[in-house]
């Protein structure tokens, strides 16, 4: 179990979403910084939303 909004909890969600590679540069989620991670879950939670 990842704290809340840590780089842990991030994956662990982007991974439930069915990412598990960067979208353009196609590297793992691990290699990341939080705040890219942060981004990109805020990304893909707000087209989420919308469909």
């Amino acid at each position: 179990m990842a704290y809340t909004y840590s780089k842990g909890w991030f994956i662990q969600q982007l991974k439930e979403m069915g990412v598990s590679k960067h979208p353009v540069e196609r590297k793992k989620l691990e290699l990341y910084r939080t705040h890219i991670l942060r981004n990109l879950y805020s990304e893909l939670g707000e087209k989420k939303r919308q469909d």
